[in-house]
């Protein structure tokens, strides 16, 4: 079953929406700056998870580049 980020990316992907790729990975890279800033929690599993939905934004953009060029 797809996470809910492979669904939103992958709708956006659709509709060839890179500026909202965009911008949905710059929200998560800034909440894992905030979150790496945090002292007294852990908040290691949420990083991580937060990386990994970078990981398929990005593998999204890569889509709408390699598609606009062919």
């Amino acid at each position: 079953m797809a996470s809910a980020i492979e669904l939103i990316v992958e709708g956006y992907v659709s509709l060839r929406d890179q500026a909202a790729l965009d911008e949905l990975r710059t929200q998560r890279r800034t909440l894992v700056a905030d979150l790496n800033a945090c002292t007294g929690i852990d908040c290691t599993s949420t990083i991580q998870q937060i990386e990994k939905d970078i990981i398929v934004i990005e593998a999204g953009l890569a889509h709408l580049v390699g598609a606009a060029k062919t």
